[in-house]
């Protein structure tokens, strides 16, 4: 199994530790690597952690708009993208991903309910259902609804492309041990 997952952020965070001490290697991809055009790397799962549009915790919205391209192609042979909230009022901070998703800020507690019974459910084991930390939800999207407020904001979306897939989060908390194992671990990478 490979285990190799890419933590995307300006500079490195104790999310990578979570990620080892749950079976995988994770390597720190910063702004500038993911920017330019000439750096490579191979990775099973790239993760982008809540905040990434907030101009006050970091400057990855710029970059993640220059490797537009380079995503999608990660996704479509075979690459898995989990992203968090964006952590700031920007209805286009996910205007760099494949399919269309807006984004509605708003820190809280929601409710979560699960549309129906799958794999990455397990996002949020171990969390109380009835008030699990938000950062706010996806009010329109091109992907499909996993889990969703009782009132129908939706928290957890997915979209599948060509090999890969797309996780879109409003969590305000790590996932859990649990999906980070699955989700990290993979018999596969892909070249970004």
């Amino acid at each position: 199994m490979t285990g190799r997952t890419g933590l995307l952020w300006d500079n490195p965070l104790i999310f990578s530790r979570l990620i080892e001490d749950c079976g995988g290697a994770c390597e720190s991809v910063n702004p500038n690597m993911l920017a330019s055009p000439f750096w490579r790397g191979r990775f099973g799962a790239l993760i982008i952690p809540t905040g990434f549009a907030n101009p006050a915790y970091s400057n990855l919205l710029p970059a993640l708009r220059a490797a537009e391209g380079r995503i999608r192609r990660f996704i479509e042979n075979g690459g898995r993208l989990l992203v968090f909230g964006a952590g700031c009022c920007r209805e286009d901070a996910y205007d760099w991903l494949p399919f269309p998703v807006t984004y509605a800020f708003g820190y809280g507690p929601r409710a979560v309910r699960f549309t129906r019974e799958g794999p990455f459910n397990s996002l949020f084991s171990g969390y109380d259902l009835d008030a699990v930390e938000c950062d706010g939800s996806f009010p329109s999207h091109g992907g499909e609804t996993l889990a969703a407020t009782p009132d129908g904001e939706a928290l957890l979306i997915q979209k599948s492309l060509g090999d890969g897939m797309v996780l879109v989060t409003s969590i305000h908390e790590y996932p859990s041990r649990e999906f980070l194992k699955e989700f990290s671990c993979g018999d596969r990478e892909t070249l970004f």
